[in-house]
C-alpha cells in the first residue's frame, strides 16, 4: 500500500489539467478562472511550451539536457534521445490544439527519417515512434506508417532467436556478447504496432519472445530489475546479469524499475498475457512500498544509493513510473495505482521541478539523472522526462 502519511490532493490535480489545457479545452467560466486564480502555487507551466517552441529548428542539434549553467548538450538523430523532442511537441499539440506546435513537431520528425535503416542500434522506439508514431495519430500521415514499418523491420534484425531477445548495445564487446537491457522493453511498442499497420505476425511474435525472455532473466525475487543481462550467443544461457547504469550490480536503478513497469503494462495492452499484467503488478508493489521512496514519491536515481537522502532525485524515472501507473490502472481499476500516479504528477509540476519562466532552455522539467556513475546529466533536464511527463498528463485527462 502508499504510504498513510503521503496524501494526494484531488483538487490540485483537476486544477493541474486545467492548466495544461488552457489554449483550448479550458471555457471562459468565471469559476474555471477563479480557480486558476486561487491556485498561485501551480505554476502555469505551459508558458515553458514556448520555449520548446523558439528553439531553432537543426538537424543536427536536437536538445537532449541543460547543465546547471543553461547549456544545452545537443545531440545528432543517431542519439537514443532525439526523439523525445519532437514527441513532446506532438503531445503539446495534443493537449493545446495550437497548431504552431504541429508545424514545429513536423519539421523537427522529419530529421529522423534516416534512421529507419539504422540497424546499429535497440532504440528505434525511443526515436521512431515517440517522433513518428505520435505524428502519425496526430495526422495519419500514411508516409510517417511506412517510415515506422521500415523502422520495425530494421529493428527485427537485431532479434536472436536463440538468446530469444533484441540486442540492445553493441560497445562493450570485450566484457559482452548478447547484452539486454531493461531500456528494451520499451522499443516493443514499435514493434506490435508494425504488426497492427501490417498484419504481418513477425513483429508481434518477436516483441512477445522478447518480453518473455525478460521476464524470466532479468528480475529479482523482490521484482526489482537488473540493467542488463549478458548471454551467451551459441547456447543462450546466461553469462553476466550487472547493473551498469545504477550503483551496484544488485542495487535498483530507479530508471530501469521505471522502464520495467512501463514495459509490461505496455506489453499487456497488445499480448492480453496475464503475466505481464502480473509483472506489472509486482512492480508497481516494488516502487510504492520501498522504505527509500521520498515523501513527494519522486525517487532518487537508484533505490539503494548510499547517501539518501543527500542523493539526486529522478525525475524521468518518476514521469515514465507515472505514465505507467495510469495505464495500468485502466486495467485493474485499482485506485492506488491511479492515486501514486496522482501523487507524483503533483510533485512535478511543483515550483521545485518545473524549470523557472526565466530559464531559457527547451525543456519543462528539471532534477533528472542521466549517467550517475559516468557523473553525466545529474540533477538537471533531460528530454525524456518531459515527453512522459506530458503522456501522463495526457494519459490522465483521457480518464476524465
Amino acid at each position: 500500500m502508499i504510504k498513510e502519511k503521503r496524501k494526494i490532493f484531488p483538487g490540485l490535480i483537476i486544477t493541474l489539467l486545467i492548466c495544461f489545457t488552457a489554449c483550448k479545452d479550458i471555457s471562459s467560466d468565471n469559476k474555471q478562472e477563479e480557480t486558476i486564480a486561487e491556485e498561485d502555487k501551480i505554476i502555469q507551466y505551459s508558458d515553458r511550451f514556448s520555449y520548446l517552441l523558439d528553439y531553432s529548428v537543426d538537424s543536427l542539434a536536437f536538445p537532449r539536457s541543460a547543465d546547471d549553467n543553461g547549456i544545452i548538450k545537443k545531440v545528432l538523430s543517431k542519439d537514443w534521445t532525439s526523439g523525445f523532442f519532437p514527441g513532446t511537441l506532438w503531445k503539446i499539440y495534443q493537449l493545446t490544439g495550437d497548431t504552431k506546435y504541429k508545424a514545429k513537431a513536423k519539421e523537427w520528425t522529419t530529421f529522423i527519417e534516416k534512421e529507419k535503416y539504422n540497424d546499429r542500434t535497440h532504440d528505434m522506439g525511443f526515436k521512431v515512434f515517440c517522433s513518428f508514431g505520435n505524428g502519425y495519430r496526430m495526422t495519419n500521415d500514411e508516409s510517417y506508417r511506412a517510415i515506422i514499418l521500415e523502422s520495425a523491420e530494421t529493428l527485427s534484425t537485431r532479434y536472436n532467436s536463440t538468446v530469444g531477445s533484441i540486442r540492445s548495445w553493441d560497445f562493450n564487446k570485450e566484457e559482452w556478447q548478447f547484452p539486454v537491457i531493461i531500456d528494451n522493453m520499451m522499443n516493443l511498442e514499435l514493434l506490435f504496432e508494425a504488426s497492427n499497420y501490417s498484419e504481418d505476425p513477425k513483429y508481434y511474435n518477436i516483441a512477445r519472445q522478447h518480453a518473455n525472455t525478460t521476464l524470466k532473466n532479468h528480475f529479482r525475487e523482490n521484482n526489482s530489475s537488473y540493467h542488463v543481462i549478458d548471454y551467451d550467443t551459441i547456447t543462450g544461457k546466461i553469462r553476466t546479469k550487472v547493473t551498469h547504469q545504477g550503483f551496484s550490480n544488485e542495487s535498483s536503478w530507479a530508471r530501469g524499475q521505471a522502464w520495467g513497469l512501463y514495459g509490461y503494462t505496455m506489453a499487456y495492452r497488445y499480448t492480453k498475457d496475464i503475466a505481464f499484467l502480473e509483472q506489472s503488478k509486482k512492480i508497481a508493489s516494488f516502487l510504492m512500498e520501498h522504505k527509500n521512496l521520498p515523501e513527494d514519491a519522486i525517487p532518487y536515481w537508484d533505490f539503494d544509493a548510499p547517501n539518501i537522502p543527500s542523493e539526486p532525485r529522478d525525475a524521468s524515472a518518476a514521469a515514465v513510473i507515472a505514465s505507467g501507473m495510469i495505464e495500468l490502472y485502466e486495467y485493474t481499476k485499482d485506485k492506488k495505482y491511479l492515486e501514486f500516479a496522482d501523487e507524483i504528477i503533483a510533485s512535478l509540476s511543483s515550483k521545485k521541478y518545473i524549470i523557472q519562466k526565466e530559464t531559457n532552455v527547451p525543456f519543462i522539467l528539471s532534477h533528472s539523472t542521466g549517467n550517475w556513475p559516468k557523473n553525466d546529466e545529474i540533477n538537471g533536464p533531460i528530454s525524456y522526462a518531459d515527453y512522459y511527463f506530458l503522456e501522463a498528463v495526457l494519459r490522465r485527462k483521457n480518464l476524465k
